[in-house]
Parts: structure tokens; sequence; C-alpha cells
């Protein structure tokens, strides 16, 4: 260990892109390199953030688990011991459930002097086997990280100590997303006209997104407005069923899936409205990255959403699960250009003052030193 740097290991399932994926990234790359000594796990080694991450002088060890109680992840666990005591590590920080459930309990076990544990969502995703798993891991945590004060409620509504659970919020590279001027070949690219205007979703493609529930919204507007085109940026397992509804909706014409995409930026500035339709969500990156680019947005009343958008202030909020709502909505933002003008203008602000990645990163850093720090007086 270097004198008067932590080593600190980050532990999470990969550099797919994505929310947490995301945040990792953003704190590995500015994290203080004078105070920190940083360690980049993942459990499996693939995804889109691979380039960033691959450019940072730091290790970055593998452990590629099985099923939690196969042979192959037991001899993972042996091999992520040796490398906590062979690195000397002071602060093990997992995030997200595989990683919590293989990672604590393992640093606990070492002796490591820190172990977190992260949780991002509000855990609909989970059989209640695995979130009771989750929660008997995070008893062993000094401390259990949120990115929302929804996710902290939910915790302790499971009965999670409340005085292990820190929320620290989520934060974007406000650089990064600025309005720019329309992009005639990127429509080109995407098959849409130049005049059209572009309600937009940015998502991961599963059910809890909700994006079913914007496709039945975009069928209402398409037979209102002959100039307004649907674009969902992203993929997963949902997204040949949602294609196909689109299809059945006769909005084949009307809605374009671009897949994964590295462009966000450039594609956010082509957006005349921003739609996050989630039935469960902790801190979207994609609602914060609309906001900052100006894009007036829209999202469901759920998790942390309510704390990013302030209705009608800072954007417009809709109930789950109701796509007439959300249709009317859409509708609304169209109809009154002035409303979404100050809409896009109150969420710059608002994402600028509460959300920005230099505010993340040094509130990540100054709770890793106040742990390492009460440890140390203990």
């Amino acid at each position: 260990m270097e004198p008067n740097r932590i080593n600190l290991l980050n532990v999470l399932t990969s550099f797919q892109l994505g929310g947490t994926e995301r945040q990792v990234t953003n704190l590995a790359v500015r994290v203080d390199p004078s105070k920190f000594s940083l360690h980049l796990a993942c459990l499996r080694y693939f995804g889109e953030l691979l380039a960033e991450v691959e450019r940072l002088p730091v290790p970055r060890p593998e452990f590629r688990i099985g099923r939690l109680y196969s042979p192959m992840t037991v001899w993972q666990a042996v091999r992520l011991a040796r490398y906590i005591r062979a690195n000397r590590i002071q602060i093990v920080h997992s995030y997200g459930y595989y990683p919590n459930v293989f990672t604590v309990p393992i640093a606990k076990l070492m002796g490591s002097p820190i172990v977190m544990a992260s949780i991002r969502d509000t855990g609909n995703l989970l059989t209640p086997m695995q979130s009771w798993l989750q929660k008997l891991v995070c008893r062993l945590a000094d401390c259990v990280l949120v990115n929302a004060e929804a996710i902290r409620v939910n915790l302790l509504e499971q009965g999670y100590d409340p005085s292990k659970i820190v929320v620290i919020r989520n934060g974007t590279a406000m650089a990064t997303f600025s309005k720019k001027e329309r992009n005639a070949a990127l429509r080109h690219e995407l098959g849409l006209p130049l005049s059209a205007r572009l309600i937009a979703v940015f998502s991961r493609l599963n059910q809890m997104k909700g994006v079913h529930y914007f496709l039945e919204a975009a069928c209402v507007l398409a037979g209102r407005y002959d100039d307004v085109y649907f674009l969902i940026v992203g993929d997963g397992g949902s997204r040949k069923g949602l294609e196909e509804q689109a299809g059945r909706l006769g909005l084949s014409e009307r809605v374009v899936f671009t897949g994964f995409r590295t462009d966000v930026p450039d594609l956010l500035s082509e957006a005349t409205i921003s739609v996050l339709p989630s039935l469960s969500e902790g801190t979207s990156n994609t609602l914060l990255e609309s906001m900052a680019t100006g894009v007036p947005v829209i999202a469901t009343r759920v998790g942390g959403n309510l704390e990013v958008v302030e209705d009608r202030i800072s954007g417009l909020l809709v109930p789950p699960r109701d796509s007439a709502a959300l249709a009317a909505a859409m509708g609304e933002l169209l109809e009154d250009p002035d409303l979404a003008s100050r809409l896009g203008q109150a969420g710059v602000r608002r994402v600028s003052e509460l959300y920005s990645i230099s505010s993340a990163v040094q509130a990540t850093e100054r709770l890793y030193q106040r742990l390492v720090e009460v440890k140390g007086r203990a």
C-alpha cells in the first residue's frame, strides 16, 4: 500500500452500458489518484464501456462466477480472497445484486477494513429469495450506498439498518450534453425527415421500462401529427416484442428502433421531447442527460424520478402504466413550444445545480475517507 493512498476495489457485473456501469466508470475516470489506488473488478469482462475503462492505468481483474453455489463460484471466491489480501485492499465496494452477494461475504471474511454494497434500484426485478439474500448480505456491510431517497425509503421498509444507508445522487458530465445544430446526416442514417419532430425514449428494453405504454401513446399521437416520429434508443430482451407491437399498431413507418448507440449526445440534440415511461426507477442517467441537453422531459411518477423532476417546473410527471396520460403530456408539449422551452431550460439548471459529476465524485471520495477514518479510530 502506498503512503496516504487508500487501496480501493470496486466490483460490478460487467462494463455493459447501463446506469450503474456508467456511474462506476464516471467515478473510475475521475477519482483522485493521489488519494486512491483504484482496482476495478467485474464478473464478466465485456461491454461498451470497456473503451473508457481500458485507458485507465488500473488493475482490472475478472472473477467469472457461475451460479452462486457452483464449483466455479467457489474457485472465484478463493481468487477474490487472495486478491484482497495480496493487494491489501482497504475498501471493497460492490455494485448490484450479484456483485453484492458474491463480494460482501468474502470481503468480510478476509477482514477488509471497509466493506460496502450499492443498491441502485428498488429491486423489482429480484425474486423474493434474491431480495432476502441481498438483505442478509448487506447486514455484513459497513455501508449501503444508494443513489436516490426513494431507494433509501424502500430499503428501510424492508428492514435495512438506517445507520448504514447513505444517499449520493448520480452525476452527469454537463459538458458532454449540450444542444447542437440539427444533424442532417444523422437523420438520413436513421431514415428520418429533416423537418420531423422526434419524441425519444433512451432505455434498456425490458418489461420494467414501460416502453410498451410509450408505443400505445405514440399510436394516439401518430394520427394527430404527421410530422412527429418516435425514436427508441437502446436494446434488450424486449426489443423483438416491442417491434412486433409497433407493427400491430401500424407504427412501423413512424417508429425507429436504433438499437445500442454510442452517440447519445447527438441523438438527444435531435429530440423534441424525451420520455422515460419506467414502471420502476432509481435515478435515471438518461433522464439527467436529457435535462442536461435542454430537452423537455416526461417521466413516470416512480422512484427517483420524483426527486429529479419537479412537475411542471423542470419536466412533466405522469402516472406509470397510463398511456392516455402519457399521450396527453406529449401532446401538450407539442402544442405549447413555449412551455417545452421553459421546462427544458429549467432542466438544465436543475441538473447543473444538483447532479453534476464533480459533486458525485467528491461526495463518494469524502464517504470513502470518512469510513476509513472512523474505522481507524475504532
